[in-house]
């Protein structure tokens, strides 16, 4: 089943909203991809204009950000310590934005949005 991002059939106060079209392809978007920690795999999505997305599906290397030294590492992720989107994602190790990822450096927390921009860019946490 499609998703779509179009506009919704009801107004702010609950009432019925009589649309003059119907929907269009450009209103449906793609099913979640979420990604997990395993080998690293890339899967990549036509997006509007003919432009293209690479969305992460599996990860097991993040690019951790060391302010004390101001460099950054590539650290092995070894585990979803916390995640606030939603706390299932926890025991799926599921890697988003806002996750505190435990890695080889310590405990980071992702900045970057792995399913849509390829990558797992995080900061690591003072402890």
């Amino acid at each position: 089943m499609a998703l779509h991002q179009g506009k919704s059939n009801r107004k702010p106060t609950g009432g019925r909203l009589v649309c003059c079209r119907g929907k269009r392809k450009f209103e449906i978007s793609r099913e979640i991809q979420t990604t997990k920690i395993g080998k690293l795999s890339l899967k990549q999505y036509r997006s509007m204009g003919s432009s293209s997305k690479v969305g992460m599906l599996l990860a097991d290397y993040a690019n951790v950000l060391d302010k004390k030294t101001n460099t950054v590492k590539r650290a092995k992720i070894i585990n979803v310590k916390g995640n606030s989107a939603d706390p299932n994602y926890i025991q799926r190790n599921i890697i988003n934005k806002g996750a505190l990822i435990e890695t080889d450096l310590g405990d980071a927390i992702v900045t970057s949005r792995p399913g849509q921009c390829g990558a797992v860019n995080a900061i690591l946490v003072d402890n």
